[in-house]
């Protein structure tokens, strides 16, 4: 059997678009998706929040941080090694211990973040910021 070779016969020279419009159109579908995402800034403007009321079973602490970093439990001046100590004192006295944080506004963010960890390491599972109700 030998090969026929049609000269009548000539070769495809149309190009296949469906596979090409399958890819633009997952193309078009990840940018709607994405395009979103990419244009949103965070402005944050804290701390004033609406009022929340908060539990009553448990027992409670309040912590101040003022303008310059020093720190007030329950209104007795301390500073970060008796911090450490007094919360881990009250976290092994209770299961439910919350320590509430009032912080100065112009307190920088790393000392709050020093407190944060002081009390992770104290074993405190609760912890909430206060900030001022604002309308």
């Amino acid at each position: 059997m030998a090969f026929q070779n049609n000269s009548d016969q000539e070769m495809m020279s149309e190009i296949n678009v469906t596979p090409l419009v399958d890819v633009m159109l997952v193309l078009l579908i990840v940018f709607i998706v994405t395009a979103p995402l990419l244009s949103q800034s965070l402005d944050v403007n804290l701390p004033k929040t609406a009022a929340v009321a908060g539990r009553m079973d448990t027992r409670q602490q309040i912590l101040t941080i003022n303008a310059q970093g020093q720190l007030s439990l329950e209104s007795i001046v301390l500073n970060d090694e008796e911090l450490a100590q007094k919360l881990s004192d009250s976290a092994a006295a209770t299961d439910r211990f919350e320590l509430h944080v009032h912080a100065d506004a112009d307190v920088p963010y790393g000392r709050v973040a020093q407190i944060m960890a002081i009390a992770q390491r104290a074993g405190v599972s609760k912890l909430s910021f206060m900030t001022i109700a604002g309308h």
